[in-house]
């Protein structure tokens, strides 16, 4: 099971950091992706940390997401960060993890709501 929380309302410019805490399962034996869907829009992949285990624990982001959103992880306990910075209204949405980089995760997060507005 994956539970994000840290979402809530931000002004433009603002700053929020996300967390993806797993039970049952040792994160770091997965690349754990985060995703995001805004309304009315489908829902698009936003960055992905590598399995630090299997991999080098690498991390890739989206367009819109690089040089603002950064990921890092915590193997201590068990979470995964997503570091959103100088958010922008254009990132208002629902925001996931994922125990896959791709849209074909098995194990998906309830979401966590941010809305960045004045």
């Amino acid at each position: 099971q994956l539970v994000e929380s840290g979402g809530g309302l931000v002004q433009p410019g603002g700053s929020l950091t996300l967390s993806c805490a797993a039970s049952g399962f040792t994160l770091d034996y997965y690349d754990i992706g985060w995703f995001r869907q805004a309304p009315g829009k489908e829902r698009e992949g936003v960055g992905c940390i590598s399995s630090s285990y299997y991999r080098d624990g690498s991390t890739y982001y989206s367009a819109p997401a690089k040089g603002r959103f950064t990921i890092s992880r915590d193997k201590a306990k068990n979470t995964v960060y997503r570091h959103l910075n100088n958010l922008e209204p254009e990132d208002t949405a629902t925001y996931y993890c994922a125990s896959d980089c791709s849209e074909e995760a098995t194990t998906w997060g309830q979401g966590t709501q941010v809305t960045v507005s004045s």
